[in-house]
């Protein structure tokens, strides 16, 4: 066994998508040997707007809109050969961004 340790980030705005993906990513490591942990949910990232209604008569008046980021962090410890093949291999849903740090 290798000792080089593989970091995966997921990212998406769905937060049933990531979680989604997550169990897909666990599946695929846990089938091939490798040790894991995670995955660990990190903090949402929440982006919020506030938009005026109308330019002219209510401009006191506003809108707010948000955007919330999910994300998700899996570390595998301990890697097989067929582990990143397993991962190269994956079809994760759309909406989802992953980010794999060897």
């Amino acid at each position: 066994m290798s000792k080089s340790k593989i970091r995966i980030k997921l990212k998406g705005f769905d937060h049933k998508l990531v979680d989604q993906a997550a169990e897909q990513v666990v599946e695929a490591i846990e089938r091939t040997g490798a040790i894991i942990s995670g995955p660990i949910p990190l903090p949402t990232h929440i982006k919020r707007f506030s938009v005026i209604r109308s330019p002219f008569i209510d401009k006191d008046s506003q809108e707010q809109f948000e955007i919330r980021t999910h994300r998700r962090l899996i570390d595998i410890i301990e890697t097989t050969s067929k582990t990143v093949d397993a991962l190269t291999g994956l079809n994760l849903p759309s909406g989802v961004d992953v980010n794999i740090k060897l």
